[in-house]
């Protein structure tokens, strides 16, 4: 099984298993959707050296992400 390391966007630093590697990632977030873009060649591919691992690089949200709560006053 490959993981997905993700960078940039509200999911910097999360890693995901992945299973059928492909070159985009829609992953839900909150209530949207983020989409990652695969870049580079897997790391670790090797027999002995871990799970491989391939980066995916934050490209879009597909709704408006909030960092505050709406309904704040202040």
């Amino acid at each position: 099984m490959a993981l997905a390391r993700l960078h940039g966007g509200p999911l910097d630093g999360q890693i995901l298993p992945l299973g059928d590697a492909d070159d985009k990632l829609i992953v839900p977030y909150s209530e949207t959707q983020v989409v990652y873009n695969r870049r580079g060649e897997p790391a670790n591919t090797g027999s002995s050296d871990g799970p491989t691992e391939i980066d995916f690089f934050f490209e879009e949200s597909l709704d408006d992400l909030t960092t505050i709560d709406d309904d704040r006053t202040d």
